[in-house]
């Protein structure tokens, strides 16, 4: 099958699924059944024949699932018709279908022009004054299609989980029951998919963070804003240490800026008309309406300006682990993957010509590199480029400027092509500002995200009117690099929670060295062991709880720490150490100084 057909196959599978609810539960209020990677999901208010709401359980989607393949033995058509939007309406009233009633309604009113209904009126198939409409059995759905002829196109498919979604992702709605379902070509590939999430269940760092106690979150201080344990603190703050030394190397000028600025700050910047939904509502102080800041970079334009600038300042990076905030709607929250209060790791180059600008966005991608071999991460095996383009056509969410576009897109595939390496192009995914290259990656789950960025923007400097002295002492306009090196600090945390199963490399490890006295007599030579370790930087505990050696090897062992040392009668002078290195069950002996030398060693050159 190709691509296209699969998704056919699984956006088909989708409405056999709504059609077998709808055949247990019948009055159940459908709301929208895309399909996802790998397989698809439904929304819906489930209701039995007396009205009253269901709530589904495991035994449910069983039940569920076995109509659909009775369903799907039957063979029943996919029917494709058109109709007017008013015509529609009244259908999707007349049997109850209010949410399909409230989709085609808002899609009818006018100034309903934002990206958001624009992308509704493209999965519905709404055109001008009509919309398309799909039968499967008693079924009618709203779909731009296409589908399969028949259901016995459809071939493996299993339901897999449920979940609760506010309807259209606002939380102020009605929440939902969200059924999810995986449709695959092959039983061989469905088997595949399910032993690979089995192990994505172990690796996913919701969990892993919860077990190894790295960080939390509470509903009294607010949905996606994690709060970090002392574990997951020393973490962070390995990371943001080793980011912060390297860009100094690199010639960065690491920089502190406000959280909170003035309104008027990201209206000058066109940040607030193209993504005030995401944004936090205003702060009324004085008078004045100030933000918390969803970005960086109109805080670093200010700073550039707080003095002319000559030729020879130039290219001038400017660096800052900044917290930002963002509000994202509750459904698309994800541990530390999405967040509303983040800290990215942020720069933003001035540069004097499209050659300079080529030439930092040549050693970001460098740092990127370089950064990535430290986590561990390889290029075409754990991220790759993609060049993220925008749409001449669309000026609504691009700055019209034809000719940027173009010398930008090419200034960047140029960079890209210049290193040998795979990349895609993908459509409509710039920034307002200028076309970009996204580092991306996919979590244990196969799914796929940002994590680094590098973009060109020729808009910023005509905004703040970023200008510098040239040679000759005249006025000229910058070009200015945004560039993340190591992304968002908790999103790449949990990539390499994930990533390594939470097995941290010794220099990120909250815990690297945990030492195991035998017994009482062993505890004072074990405190002393621990202070030579910790003079030398290690970070080393004393594990003095009345419990056998192998349970205090079991739980250093839960907790992923790299080295244990235990401390018996042998070990009590502390010239010879009995080292049990992680994942390995024999020990070895070393002398103090061997083992200390070459742990630090380790964590030095961050193996």
């Amino acid at each position: 099958m190709t691509k296209v057909d699969i998704e056919m196959m699984r956006h088909s599978t989708a409405h056999l699924l709504a059609a077998a609810v709808q055949e247990l539960y019948p009055k159940t209020k459908f709301g929208v059944g895309p399909i996802v990677e790998n397989g698809f999901y439904y929304d819906m208010e489930v209701r039995d024949e007396s009205g009253k709401e269901a709530q589904l359980g495991e035994l449910d989607l069983k039940k569920i699932e076995k109509q659909m393949k009775k369903m799907k033995a039957q063979n029943l058509k996919f029917v494709r018709k058109e109709m007017k939007i008013d015509e529609a309406i009244k259908l999707f009233k007349k049997s109850g279908q209010d949410y399909k009633a409230e989709l085609l309604g808002d899609i009818k009113k006018k100034g309903t022009t934002s990206l958001k209904d624009e992308d509704i009126k493209n999965e519905l198939g709404v055109k001008k004054d009509k919309v398309t409409i799909y039968e499967l059995g008693g079924f009618v759905d709203l779909c731009r299609g296409p589908h399969l002829e028949s259901t016995k196109d459809i071939k493996v498919f299993k339901l897999q989980k449920l979940a609760g979604a506010y309807w259209r992702g606002n939380e102020k709605n009605p929440m939902l029951t969200r059924v999810y379902g995986l449709a695959f070509e092959t039983e061989q590939e469905l088997e595949e998919y399910l032993r690979m999430l089995e192990d994505a269940e172990k690796r996913d760092h919701r969990k892993l963070g919860k077990d190894l106690d790295l960080f939390t979150f509470s509903d009294v201080i607010g949905k996606g804003l994690p709060l970090w344990t002392k574990k997951g603190a020393i973490i962070r703050r390995e990371l943001e240490r080793y980011i912060v030394d390297e860009e100094i190397k690199r010639g960065y000028d690491h920089v502190y800026t406000p959280d909170i600025a003035k309104l008027d700050l990201y209206k000058k910047s066109g940040h607030y008309p193209y993504y005030k939904d995401s944004m936090y509502a205003p702060i009324q102080i004085d008078d004045e309406e100030f933000m918390l800041r969803p970005m960086t970079c109109p805080h670093h334009f200010e700073l550039y300006l707080s003095r002319p600038r000559s030729y020879r300042e130039l290219p001038m990076r400017i660096a800052e682990l900044a917290k930002l905030y963002r509000y994202e709607q509750s459904g698309e929250l994800t541990g530390l993957i999405r967040l509303r209060g983040f800290c990215l790791a942020d720069a933003h180059i001035i540069c004097a010509d499209r050659a300079q600008a080529e030439s930092e966005i040549l050693k970001a991608l460098d740092l990127i590199d370089d950064a990535s071999k430290v986590l561990g991460l390889k290029l075409g095996r754990d991220y790759w480029y993609r060049l993220s383009l925008g749409d001449r056509n669309d000026s609504k969410k691009y700055y019209k400027d034809d000719k940027s576009w173009d010398e930008a897109e090419d200034a960047l595939r140029r960079v890209l092509k210049g290193r040998k390496c795979d990349f895609a192009e993908a459509k409509n995914e710039a920034a307002f500002y200028g076309p970009k290259i996204d580092i991306q990656m996919k979590n244990v789950r196969g799914k796929e995200d940002t994590a680094f960025t590098v973009q060109y923007d020729f808009v910023m400097p005509k905004r703040f009117k970023l200008a510098y002295k040239d040679e000759s002492g005249g006025d000229r306009e910058a070009i200015v690099i945004h560039r993340s090196s190591i992304g968002a600090i908790e999103r790449t945390i949990a990539f390499l929670i994930e990533r390594y199963a939470g097995a941290f490399p010794t220099w990120l490890s909250p815990v690297q060295v945990q030492i195991v006295p035998v017994g009482k007599d062993h505890i004072k030579p074990a405190e002393k062991l621990e202070k030579i370790l910790k003079d030398a930087g290690v970070r080393a505990y004393v594990d003095g709880a009345d419990e056998t050696v192998g349970y205090k090897i079991r739980k250093a062992e839960k907790e992923k720490v790299p080295y244990m040392l235990v401390v018996g009668d042998k070990e009590k002078d502390l010239k010879k150490l009995s080292v049990r290195e992680r994942g390995k069950k024999e020990t070895e002996e070393m002398e103090l100084e061997k083992f200390k030398d070459a742990l630090l060693s380790e964590i030095k050159e961050k193996k």
